[in-house]
């Protein structure tokens, strides 16, 4: 038999790590000393939070992507905790919306403004009372809006729902209490069914958010887990943790059967935990270990061995968090497919890497960027609640797409969001409410006003929400995202007037037809 060489063919075989100029990093930024293991920071397409060091209570940093630098050392702060911050998130709904938790056993929720934070905030949204302990993490449902979870160390998990009208809330929906020990992650699966946890008593749970039911628990004798995700919908968890001989670990386990993983296999003998994050577009995994300088990355498959290792990306400065950009943030002109921003604590620093897959082509790359979830909630938290489960809604990344109208039901919800605070994509919301009016000339005049608002959003960057530059090297690079903006309308204004002379000669084509006919 002729002997024939086992390649895998991966469109991602490839992928390298890419980080940021030294101008497009975030420097001077007094990053927590906190010891807990937790990212310390969240990002959004709009501002990045960093749980901060300051004396007295807790506080969070929250600034423009687009506020590279040195930061001003007086930047105001979110500072409405007693105690010390442990955890942040975004909501995925909302781009000025973030949930925080800490040491005084309580969750808040604040609403940011749209030009950021210029004063110190101490009030927020919501106050959110009902843990006995120190609050550690917090994380919103995937698919439902105003749906928030928290866990702390009364070892219970309990379920929020932003949608009460009173300012603070001391009843949860619901508290799951299945833990006996600390939970020291919480991940769900793409509709939100179901969330699996990771707990100090080396157990591994899945159960339904919902109800609070325990589906499947795990606890394996070679294999104490820390940090958990479910991978979509390929039906199988995975976790990070030690092994019995303290080496770290990465183990695989099948969804419907958690006594035995599928797969295990050491890393290294390093301290640091390992933090998971998955793409479930590109099915890819990637570790980043706390402490550690690199970020190991694989491609996950349903079949056997499952996991396939692809590269590393190698950096000198160790992190202590990271916080992974939302796929709608992307820069998919530069085929980019996952951005982390890299918490450097020795250098005060805030480092962006961006994971490229490389190509010769400078047009947009279909087969790696299918469609992904969105800004805008499948259910509200009532319907959520009342026993309903769906997917997350999907847009495109190709530029000029726009995401697909909402449900009927979901319409009044998005447009009470939109009078309530403002949204994510400005101009997106009004021009699907014009586009609903009949045609009218205050209707059109209407939608002319939103297109310009609209277009106003360029290179990903507000207009509006951005402050001068303070450098030369700033200036420089506005200057050239200007001229690139400027080619970009020119080359919009000449296929326009294409397709408008291509009308016209269609038009009149139609027309000699009618009048031969007519003769």
């Amino acid at each position: 038999m002729t002997w024939r060489p086992q390649y895998r063919c991966s469109k991602f075989r490839h992928v390298f790590g890419k980080p940021a100029t030294k101008e497009n990093c975030f420097d001077g930024v007094p990053i927590t000393r906190s010891v807990q293991d937790n990212n310390f920071c969240a990002v959004n397409p709009r501002f990045l939070a960093v749980i901060t060091e300051c004396g007295g209570g807790g506080a969070f940093l929250v600034f423009s992507l687009h506020h590279t630098g040195k930061l001003d050392p007086h930047h105001p702060r979110v500072s409405g905790h007693r105690g010390n911050v442990l955890d942040i998130k975004w909501n995925p709904f909302n781009d000025y919306c973030i949930a925080s938790c800490s040491e005084d056993t309580s969750v808040k929720v604040w609403e940011i403004p749209p030009h950021g934070v210029m004063k110190n905030l101490t009030v927020p949204w919501k106050d959110l009372h009902g843990h006995s302990r120190r609050v550690s993490l917090v994380e919103w449902h995937p698919t439902a809006n105003n749906i928030l979870f928290s866990t702390g160390y009364d070892y219970q998990v309990m379920i929020w729902n932003l949608d009460s009208p009173e300012q603070v809330i001391k009843n949860p929906v619901r508290t799951i209490m299945h833990h006996s020990d600390v939970v020291l992650s919480m991940s769900f699966n793409t509709d939100g069914s179901l969330l699996a946890t990771t707990c100090k008593d080396r157990k591994v749970r899945l159960m339904e958010p919902r109800t609070g039911n325990l589906l499947q628990e795990g606890n394996c004798k070679t294999h104490k887990a820390s940090k958990v995700l479910v991978l979509g919908n390929m039906k199988m968890l995975v976790t990070t943790g030690t092994s019995r001989w303290n080496e770290r670990q990465i183990a695989l386990w099948d969804q419907d059967d958690l006594s035995v993983p599928l797969l295990a296999e050491n890393l290294d003998g390093s301290s640091g935990v390992l933090f998971p994050y998955y793409d479930p577009d590109t099915h890819m995994l990637y570790l980043a270990g706390k402490g550690d300088g690199n970020i190991r990355y694989y491609e996950l498959s349903s079949e056997k061995p499952y996991i396939h290792y692809l590269a590393d990306y190698r950096s000198l400065l160790p992190q202590k968090g990271m916080a992974a950009m939302p796929k709608r943030g992307l820069d998919v002109s530069s085929c980019e497919v996952f951005r982390f921003y890299k918490l450097v604590t020795i250098k005060s620093l805030i480092e962006p890497v961006s994971m490229i897959v490389p190509r010769r082509s400078e047009s947009y790359q279909e087969d790696i960027y299918p469609m992904t979830a969105s800004n805008r909630p499948a259910l509200t938290a009532d319907e959520w609640l009342s026993g309903v489960d769906k997917g997350p809604v999907l847009m495109s990344l190709k530029p000029g797409s726009q995401l697909p109208e909402p449900h009927s039901d979901m319409k009044g919800l998005a447009n009470s969001t939109d009078t309530r605070r403002s949204q994510s994509r400005p101009g997106m919301l009004p021009l699907a409410y014009i586009q609903d009016r009949p045609e009218t000339k205050d209707a059109k005049e209407a939608a002319g006003h939103a297109e310009d608002d609209r277009t106003s959003l360029t290179n990903g960057e507000d207009l509006a929400l951005c402050s001068p530059p303070k450098t030369e090297n700033e200036l420089r690079q506005k200057f050239h995202k200007q001229q690139e903006e400027i080619r970009r309308l020119r080359e919009l204004l000449g296929q326009r007037d294409v397709r408008i002379k291509q009308l016209e000669l269609e038009i009149k084509n139609i027309k000699n037809s009618q009048s031969h006919g007519s003769a």
